[in-house]
């Protein structure tokens, strides 16, 4: 039986302890039900076979249920299905403690502790065996199928996955529709049973043609219930399979796995030996639980680089912030059906809204070197922008042809001067073979002019034809390209890819990802007032987000007059974001001539950390309000932030996660009395006022506000 898998590891952390329990059944009733307890003894899984010997668990969370009596199994494409007549042939029990530390992150350290069960299950009829191997955390589940090597089940193909879980009640969620594609929709909250009539309002026509059904949802799905538990359902490591989604029964509150087809329609491709992705369950009664549960990135694998001294965090600004507003363009000229390598671009004539230009990026440079930030975006620098939406083609960019009037040598070395990294961006426009026969190419270019970061984008279908943006061709092909740049010692901030499942811990140099509606939405249209109440409730459980906060001037008419869309959020909010939204990649997204208008309040976005040693939840609660405090890495200052939807609140908070005996100056960027995120968003006030870990603090949060603190040890 082969199990090591399961179990290597490669350990050189502060505490660990490994303690097994083997139990050997043979031909054991149906009936038979086995249980294991987290460490703290608040959950409790329990793993049987039912009467036709399909795989069956349930939850529970301090005597309340979480997950009723749900199937497992999976259904093959030309090969019994192994969903039913098991039998439980082996049962091994153990504990696992570990304390590793990340390469950036939340906090300085994180405790890997769990007790584990796995289960071998053997099929008479067809003679195959599989595993099912659950682990169980104080801060919840996660579970996964496992082939061994063996004859009777070598190559097969997935045709869906049938994980279950079936809820105690109506609860109360926020949710994304089920895609291949996309995960940029505004987040709904409803309860369940009201998913099928919302989901047709939730779908519009410039975001995607159709969810995957009309009950389907999208992971990491965040629940209440009626009896106060927090649910979130996500998974964990997904490398080499599709991208799961969940379907809704609204008539039993069952939700059930759906993976990603490929072109064929087809789930998964596997060979044993093979182990599946993680389902994950985070459970709590308080939800801050929820935002501090390292589940998800326990359940991957530790980094597999010896050396990870060039991945660093990044905090930069960039060439951006104006196309997406309309005020400036990506291409350079006006020309349609333009073919790479065929037009000279110097004989045609420019559009005058090139934006990645070089006296324009000198001026970026210059911004960035004077306030301290470490790089500067350019999108918009390389050939191909006309016609990239022309996907009759299956070459438009080349990632190394610059336009005529974007001077890389020259550029390079200003930059150099200064003090400052230009941050490489690769759109790929969907043509995923195109940028993988350029990969090489396009990484090296990246070397030899000093770049160390790229922003790679997705954007549009995915050529091949019939692929989808989370099926498992590009599950595989995101992490290529992660795991190539890592060959050059390039960090990665992926747009438009499938949404994070912790991957990070294994290749920090994955330093962030898009993977939602984020803020460039607020110029096509906007994002829903309690937006960022959300995100780390969901999206975030998988990984940081490259969200682009920081936008001072919310009215985007006053780059592009025809634009008359705005930015949901006051001004001190905005800041507030920087702690709320993690994210070891932070972008100082708005024009630099509007930061120029707001130095005071823009001192706080270059004083922010963006790499941690602790975290702490002050308040939260999914949809309404979160206030967090961060400890930067390797210092005594202290940042907090807070933000909240629509109805605005007061906040009250303290600071008893200060250090005792020490005094702290505390400069408090707020909402001014009359603020509002619709008719006055620039209004704000900054205090200060000397604090010590018995203060407490009573503040005003304008609707669709909120505020930011620094906090800084008084020697």
């Amino acid at each position: 039986m082969i199990l090591s898998s399961f179990y290597a590891r490669s350990i050189s952390f502060r505490f660990f302890t490994l303690l097994i329990f083997g139990f050997l059944f043979t031909c054991p009733d149906s009936g038979f039900a086995q249980e294991i307890k987290s460490p703290d003894g608040n959950l409790i899984v329990r793993f049987r076979l039912s009467d036709s010997g399909a795989p069956v668990y349930e939850l529970q969370y301090k005597s309340k249920t979480v997950i009723k009596p749900s199937l497992l199994g999976l259904k093959l494409k030309d090969a019994p299905d192994l969903l039913d007549g098991f039998e439980l042939k082996h049962s091994e029990q153990n504990t696992f403690d570990e304390t590793w530390k990340p390469v950036w992150g939340e906090v300085r350290e994180i405790r890997n502790h769990y007790n584990q069960l796995l289960v071998t299950l053997a099929q008479p009829r067809t003679k195959r065996i599989i595993q099912i191997n659950f682990r169980l955390f104080n801060d919840g589940l996660g579970f996964r199928y496992g082939f061994p090597a063996q004859d009777s089940l070598n190559y097969f193909i997935v045709k869906e996955e049938r994980s279950q879980f079936a809820l105690s009640g109506d609860h109360k969620t926020f949710w994304l529709p089920g895609d291949y594609d996309t995960q940029e929709y505004n987040l709904i909250t409803s309860n369940l049973s009201e998913v099928r009539s919302k989901m047709k309002a939730a779908v519009t026509p410039n975001v995607s043609q159709f969810p995957i059904s009309e009950t389907s949802l999208q992971t990491p799905l965040m629940m209440k219930s009626k009896d106060g538990l927090y649910i979130n359902i996500h998974e964990a490591a997904l490398i080499d399979y599709s991208c799961l989604s969940l379907e809704l029964d609204d008539r039993n509150m069952v939700l059930e796995s759906v993976l990603t087809p490929d072109a064929l329609g087809n789930k998964g491709y596997v060979q044993a030996p093979f182990e599946t992705p993680w389902r994950t369950i985070i459970v709590s009664d308080k939800a801050g639980d929820i935002l501090e549960s390292k589940l998800v990135l326990n359940l991957n694998e530790p980094t597999q680089y010896k050396d990870v001294s060039w991945i660093k965090p990044v905090k930069y600004i960039g060439v951006w912030w104006e196309m997406i507003t309309g005020k400036s363009s990506w291409a350079y000229n006006d020309l349609n059906n333009v073919q790479l390598g065929t037009t000279n671009y110097m004989n045609t004539k420019p559009n005058g809204k090139h934006a990645a230009n070089t006296t324009k990026v000198k001026t970026y440079i210059d911004f960035a070197s004077q306030h301290g930030f470490d790089a500067v975006l350019v999108e918009g620098w390389n050939q191909g922008w006309e016609d990239w939406f022309d996907k009759s083609k299956d070459y438009v960019f080349d990632f190394v042809t610059p336009y005529p009037d974007f001077n890389v040598k020259e550029l390079q070395s200003y930059a150099a001067a200064k003090g400052v990294k230009i941050m490489m961006h690769h759109e790929t426009s969907g043509s995923v073979r195109n940028y993988e026969r350029h990969l090489d190419t396009a990484y090296k270019f990246m070397v030899e002019h000093g770049y160390n970061s790229v922003k790679s984008g997705y954007v549009g279908n995915i050529l091949p034809r019939g692929e989808h943006h989370s099926g498992q061709w590009l599950v595989n092909h995101y992490l290529y390209a992660v795991k190539k740049a890592a060959e050059y010692k390039i960090m990665v901030n992926g747009h438009e890819a499938v949404r994070p499942t912790g991957l990070s811990r294994t290749y920090p140099n994955l330093i962030g990802n898009e993977s939602a509606r984020g803020t460039e939405y607020e110029a096509f249209g906007g994002n829903n007032v309690d937006h960022t109440t959300i995100l780390p409730f969901t999206r975030l459980v998988g990984g940081p987000m490259d969200y682009t906060p920081g936008i001072f001037e919310t009215r985007v008419s006053v780059h592009n007059p025809e634009n008359t869309s705005f930015v949901r959020t006051t001004l001190a909010r905005q800041l507030a974001l920087y702690v709320t939204m993690y994210s070891p990649l932070q972008m100082a997204a708005d024009l630099p001539e509007t930061y120029n208008r707001f130095l005071d309040a823009f001192q706080f976005i270059k004083d922010v950390a963006i790499d941690w040693d602790d975290t702490k939840i002050l308040e939260a609660e999914p949809g309404d309000y979160i206030t967090i405090a961060r400890k930067a890495k390797g210092s005594t200052s202290w940042f907090a932030g807070s933000t909240c939807d629509e109805q605005g609140r007061t906040s009250k908070i303290k600071f008893d996660f200060l250090d005792p005996g020490k005094k702290y100056l505390a400069t408090i960027y707020s909402d001014a009395k009359n603020a509002h995120y619709e008719h006055n968003p620039q209004a704000y006030q900054i205090k200060k006022r000397v604090v010590t870990s018995n203060s407490t603090l009573i503040q005003h949060c304008a609707p669709g506000g909120g505020y930011a603190i620094s906090l800084v040890q008084i020697k």
